[in-house]
């Protein structure tokens, strides 16, 4: 049985695509809130970095987090931000 995944870090928007980033935000998180094993998802706007989304997931296991990231690779957020750099730690525990 493997631990809960959690997902903390930050997505650099550059600012000709925040607009865009941002339109596709709150479906992105209805979404992810209503998969199956998401126990958190929030994305918000640093304070201190102009255009960067700071992110924290915890999903209920390795599965339902591999599922949430396959699922969004046909979603209109992976189309958006493809190619945007992102910073991201992922690690497992209770």
């Amino acid at each position: 049985m493997s631990g809960m995944i959690y997902l903390n870090g930050y997505i650099d928007v550059p600012l000709d695509r925040l607009e865009e980033v941002e339109a596709a935000l709150p479906m992105h998180i209805e979404l992810t809130r209503a998969e199956p094993g998401c126990v958190s998802f929030e994305v918000v706007p640093s304070t201190q970095v102009e255009g960067r989304l700071k992110v924290a997931e915890l999903f209920v296991n390795r599965a339902a987090f591999e599922a949430h990231q396959e699922r969004t690779k046909s979603s209109k957020w992976f189309k958006v931000t493809e190619g945007i750099p992102r910073e991201y730690e992922v690690r497992e525990g209770e």
